[in-house]
């Protein structure tokens, strides 16, 4: 199985079509239909389902998908890391973590590092822990910035000298908009939007559930999200109210919506993480100096 052959698969699953595709590869068409072809016949597996005009994935070309996707990703990277030893301090930094505005910290370490090295590239991931922690594992990422709570064992950390404060984004025209701050039993006969990383966590690990006490297994959850932009946009519709970070989503001035912290106060600190023993590139390595100067 070809990386070249991987790319030709994923670029057909992105276009819908061998014609869009081979325009867009520079390829002709019947070079193209043959790779897949052979790549079919390779795997035993029939990959699209092929209409007139247009060309889906079957279950087993959704797999693949998946796994091209990471393939691909990772040649990529170590590409762009032999390609910055060429340079004295260059290449790419792979960054991910979930919505947080302690990621401040981390982006003026990045401009300082830009405007002192012009070959230094940036990759930002936006994922809750479940999703940072399986990308680093593979390689796709050098760092992962997780809110606390968190299982920490597996890797090498820094925490960031920030905390977030957990609170609840409604309607500007909301009862409980009325409120300073929101404790739980505002919260027990109301519709809520909640982070499935906040909600799904043990018990004994989420500081969340422990905030509720007993009254957690009585909450009236609607929806549940990863990322926060989404889950505003179902807040500003009316459908419940965002039990999240502050900072994070718009509650301008400009807004319809607001952020009310819990009372009593409820605050999240913050981790950098990286894989043990981890083999950096020159501008990662770089990055994580800095980090240790500034977070240690």
């Amino acid at each position: 199985m070809e990386i070249r052959v991987l790319r030709y698969f994923l670029t057909i699953a992105r276009e819908g079509s061998i014609t869009n595709a081979a325009q867009f590869l520079h390829i002709t068409q019947p070079t193209l239909s043959r790779q897949i072809h052979d790549l079919e016949e390779e795997l035993g597996q029939k990959l699209f389902i092929r209409g007139s005009h247009h060309m889906t994935l079957t279950a087993e070309g959704m797999i693949l998908r998946k796994r091209a996707e990471e393939i691909v990703a990772m040649v990529d990277k170590t590409e762009a890391e032999f390609n910055s030893i060429k340079t004295a301090v260059g290449g790419d930094i792979y960054i991910g973590g979930g919505e947080t505005d302690a990621i401040k910290h981390l982006a003026a370490i990045a401009k300082e590092l830009h405007d002192m090295y012009g070959d230094i590239r940036y990759h930002l991931y936006s994922g809750n822990a479940q999703d940072v922690t399986e990308r680093l594992d593979k390689g796709l990422l050098d760092f992962g910035v997780l809110v606390q709570p968190a299982d920490l064992s597996k890797y090498n950390y820094l925490h960031i000298p920030a905390k977030d404060t957990w609170g609840v984004i409604m309607r500007k025209d909301s009862p409980l908009a009325k409120k300073e701050a929101i404790c739980k039993e505002d919260l027990m006969d109301v519709p809520l939007i909640c982070s499935r990383q906040a909600i799904m966590q043990e018990k004994e690990q989420n500081e969340f559930a422990r905030w509720f006490g007993e009254a957690f297994d009585r909450l009236n959850i609607v929806t549940t999200f990863n990322l926060v932009y989404n889950a505003a946009i179902m807040v500003e519709a009316g459908l419940g109210y965002a039990i999240t970070l502050d900072k994070i989503a718009n509650t301008s001035a400009d807004s319809s919506l607001c952020f009310r912290p819990l009372w009593p106060t409820l605050e999240a600190g913050l981790s950098v993480i990286w894989k043990k023993y981890q083999v950096f590139s020159s501008a990662a390595e770089l990055f994580l100096e800095r980090m240790k100067e500034r977070f240690i």
